[in-house]
């Protein structure tokens, strides 16, 4: 499970977020391309939370696939 205290600082600020045990698999912005990039550094970020429930649907998906839990949702609406 993605932990807030380890949250990177590129994350923009909401709900979801992704934390420092990134592996970089690439996997969220496979699922989710509109809502995580890779920082130059080699991990993932959220650069963009979800305004609609599809965009809702492809971060959740992108969030149960992550091999290593890295993607945390903090569960506060935004």
């Amino acid at each position: 499970m993605a932990e807030k205290e380890l949250r990177w600082k590129e994350n923009v600020e909401g709900r979801y977020y992704v934390d420092e045990n990134c592996i970089a698999s690439k996997y969220c912005v496979g699922v989710a391309p509109a809502h995580f990039k890779m920082s130059d550094d080699g991990h993932a970020y959220v650069y963009r939370q979800p305004e609609n429930d599809d965009e809702e649907a492809a971060v959740r998906d992108a969030l149960n696939g992550c091999p290593v839990n890295a993607i945390g949702d903090d569960g506060l609406e935004d």
